[in-house]
């Protein structure tokens, strides 16, 4: 049975692509700092490990074949996301394990393009679009020297699974439960989004197809590239009304990004809400065949109820 080690297995995007893999029949090791992981991953062995500690983590990493990397830093910590990249490294290639990584549209900067292939050139103009191109130029070396084989699957904001700390549930849905829908943008924007169950399972297809893939990929997953107009429908559909349609109030954030360190962190990535975007591919369909798509009105009644907002159980499976 192969092995899979799920590192941030307590994060929102480390618990659902661990439960795919624990469903999918891997031999699941979920690393966390405290050794400790959700109830939902019943099933997986829980394992220590520090990713700033870079024996720590060769040790929790022992003996598996593939890593995914979840480690995600919140916004105003990005400073640890290189180092801890490293160490991952030193740990895949102590232990031969392949590295599984979740790749974001930050390497693209702003202006946008409106459509992203693999080809797609990287133009970061923020500190965070430079980390993430660093991160993914350690990648690709370890993987031209022969030290550590990478599988990157790209992908745009995190919808769906337990936890908090995406658009989702901290603005889009904050007020639904009051009759309000917030729209982070213009709501006639396209905008590109992973409903993490679809995005999970994809990842479980690229590890079953091994055989398809180079020592060094970089794949996009298309998901839903939607308006806020669409996911507002959907929410409708899901609660049985109408929202109010308010937009976040973004000249707050940026009066008080001089002294507040997080509003600060998200106003320099604001270009992503007013820049349409979207993702495609011919590859990953290539490799895993059919992929994974949760039609919209499910995705997102799903993804209420995974943040607790109360969806009638026939417009859940609608």
């Amino acid at each position: 049975m192969t092995k899979i080690a799920i590192l941030g297995a307590n994060g929102r995007l480390g618990r659902v692509v661990a439960k795919a893999f624990i469903d999918a029949g891997f031999d699941v090791r979920a690393v966390t700092r405290t050794g400790k992981v959700p109830a939902e991953l019943k099933g997986a062995a829980a394992v220590a490990g520090d990713a700033l500690d870079r024996q720590s983590l060769i040790r929790a990493m022992q003996g598996v074949d593939i890593v995914f990397n979840g480690l995600n830093p919140i916004y105003t910590d990005w400073g640890k996301c290189l180092p801890m990249a490293e160490n991952v490294m030193a740990a895949c290639h102590a232990n031969n394990a392949l590295h599984l990584f979740p790749g974001t549209v930050y390497n693209y900067g702003s202006p946008m393009p409106q459509v992203i292939s693999e080809e797609t050139p990287f133009h970061p103009t923020t500190e965070k679009g430079r980390i993430r191109c660093a991160m993914e130029e350690l990648f690709r070396r370890e993987a031209d020297a022969g030290r550590v084989r990478t599988i990157l699957l790209r992908a745009g904001d995190f919808f769906g699974g337990t936890g908090s700390g995406g658009w989702f549930d901290l603005i889009v849905a904050a007020k639904m439960s009051k009759g309000t829908y917030t729209a982070p943008g213009p709501a006639d924007l396209v905008h590109e989004w992973a409903y993490l169950p679809d995005f999970a399972a994809a990842f479980v297809g690229l590890a079953r197809n091994l055989d398809k893939l180079g020592f060094y990929e970089a794949i996009n997953f298309p998901g839903h590239a939607v308006t806020d107009l669409d996911i507002k429908a959907a929410a409708e559909k899901a609660l049985g009304r109408n929202l109010k349609l308010s937009f976040m109030p973004w000249w707050v954030l940026r009066a008080g990004s001089p002294f507040v360190a997080m509003w600060r962190e998200i106003v320099s990535m604001s270009y992503l809400r007013f820049e349409a975007h979207r993702l495609v591919s011919a590859r990953l369909e290539e490799v895993i065949g059919e992929i994974p798509h949760t039609p919209l009105d499910r995705a997102v009644a799903e993804a209420m109820r995974d943040i607790g907002i109360a969806v009638a159980p026939s417009r859940q499976a609608a």
